[in-house]
């Protein structure tokens, strides 16, 4: 390896080891943020928590590497510009070509083992932080319940409420709670205006205390129809202070490294997720082809025949309805409107779950794209950092800072943009995903050749002149006519 090369090496890992790691912790610092509520308070060991966050450092890696080789090639050229390092080579007979190679070649590797995370290390790490995150909740379910919407995390139960307040938010307004430990469906039914949650370190109970409620319960197990159900045994009863326990002793440390969630399109490698989409498709397909055949049969349509001379020669109106009396005019817009009806009432019914279906095959298609695409931004994001950085020769924090963070929101904005939209079906998930690639590419590739060219990053004169020269010529033609 020659000098020259050696120099621009460290020039460029130097702030690249630096930036690397502002950006991997402060992308850590935000996930942690936003699951800290969960975490903090529950009991949980630290070799636990630790774990946590080995694993999300590991699914943040591969944000963090085209991020900091962008700042880093902005900030390392930028430096060799703005001490006219630039100049020296140049006089020297160096191109701004020779002077990258290196760097270029250090960008594939890099884009190289960012591949490698995105396919080995990032769905092995989703996979255990999804689990470990959820057993965590489940640790401590009571801050884990969530006004508004029913909650299943606590076994036999379904609990819903309007709010939670307090300052350890145990306290409850306006509880609502289906006992289904006795496995016979909602048959108990529990309601009351406050309520309070009651745990202990180390019990494997959870008390819950209600004010001022009623319950209901029915005493056998099913009624065929509803005069039955209205006569079926059942006990009703108000209270001012009611009190009961459910066991949440398998919620224990033990249970932290349990997976019970796997198959997710994050949880998967390119070879499972190249496996699995022929098959949701495959699903999908067969789905929209037994509803079609379903409207076909509730519309009893039939297949056309060849018209038979016996009628052919018959005086047949072209107006179909015309060809029958009123009765039966009647009776056939009678058959077909109640078969149309039928007919949109099923594709009203089943228009949802279609769509749900569509939109998780989407998201295997758009995940398996994505990965490929986003293992390559290294070294689009390279090529726009280089050059904007021999253009702009400003070294440092501080300018190099503020291109490096509104480049990389403009990349990170298009390719969230063209998932949602793939995800929405609106466009294809190969589009989808390499639409920020296609956006940046032409941006890169228009910098390095203002960069080779040594031209400024936007050059005025190259628009003002053209207009000048117009007017020019036009003023001149003028003075020669008089």
């Amino acid at each position: 390896m020659k000098i020259l090369d050696r120099y621009i090496l460290k020039s460029f890992l130097v702030p690249f080891i630096a930036t690397f790691l502002i950006v991997l912790f402060v992308l850590v610092m935000q996930l942690l943020w936003q699951t800290f509520e969960n975490i903090a308070g529950k009991g949980i060991s630290l070799p636990f928590i630790f774990k946590f966050l080995y694993y999300t450092i590991l699914i943040v890696i591969p944000q963090a590497l085209p991020i900091g080789v962008l700042l880093s090639s902005i900030m390392a050229l930028g430096n060799l510009g703005e001490n006219y390092e630039f100049a020296a080579a140049k006089s020297a007979g160096i191109s701004l070509h020779r002077l990258v190679r290196p760097l270029f070649f250090l960008t594939l590797f890099l884009s190289g083992i960012n591949f490698l995370f995105l396919n080995n290390v990032y769905p092995y790490a989703m996979l255990k932080q999804k689990n470990l995150y959820l057993n965590i909740k489940k640790k401590k379910p009571a801050l884990a319940l969530v006004p508004g919407s029913f909650n299943t995390d606590l076994p036999g139960f379904q609990i819903k409420f309007e709010e939670k307040y307090g300052e350890e938010e145990n306290l409850l307004k306006k509880v609502l709670i289906y006992d289904l430990t006795g496995n016979r469906g909602n048959q108990k039914v529990i309601t009351a205006e406050k309520g309070k949650i009651i745990t202990e370190e180390g019990s494997r109970y959870m008390t819950f205390v209600l004010y001022d409620g009623s319950y209901y319960e029915e005493h056998v197990k099913f009624a065929k129809t509803p005069a039955k159900r209205k006569k079926m045994p059942a006990s009703s009863a108000d209270f001012k202070e009611y009190e009961f326990n459910i066991d949440i002793g398998d919620l224990s440390d033990e249970g932290l490294d349990t997976v019970n969630i796997r198959g997710s399109f994050m949880m998967l490698s390119l070879n499972q997720l190249n496996d699995t989409i022929p098959k949701l498709k495959k699903h999908y397909d067969e789905v929209l082809d037994l509803r079609a055949k379903s409207i076909y049969t509730n519309v009893f349509a039939k297949d056309l025949y060849k018209l038979p001379d016996s009628v052919s020669r018959k005086k047949i109106n072209p107006i179909t309805l015309e060809n029958f009396g009123l009765s039966e005019k009647i009776s056939i817009l009678n058959a077909a409107t109640t078969k149309a009806n039928r007919a949109i009432t099923n594709l009203k019914n089943n228009n949802s779950s279609i769509k749900w279906k569509r939109k998780v095959l989407n998201l295997y298609d758009t995940e398996y794209y994505n990965r490929i695409a986003f293992s390559l931004s290294c070294i689009i994001l390279f090529f726009i950092g280089a050059p904007l950085g021999s253009i702009i020769r400003k070294g440092g924090f501080g300018l190099p800072m503020i291109l490096a963070i509104a480049v990389y929101v403009t990349y990170f904005f298009a390719n969230t943009f063209g998932k949602n939209l793939a995800e929405e079906s609106s466009i294809s998930a190969f589009l989808g995903s390499w639409i920020s690639a296609i956006i940046m590419i032409p941006v890169a590739i228009l910098l390095t050749r203002r960069a080779t060219q040594d031209k400024g990053l936007f050059n005025f004169d190259s628009f003002i002149q053209p207009i000048t020269n117009f007017f020019k010529k036009f003023k001149s033609k003028e003075s020669t006519n008089l």
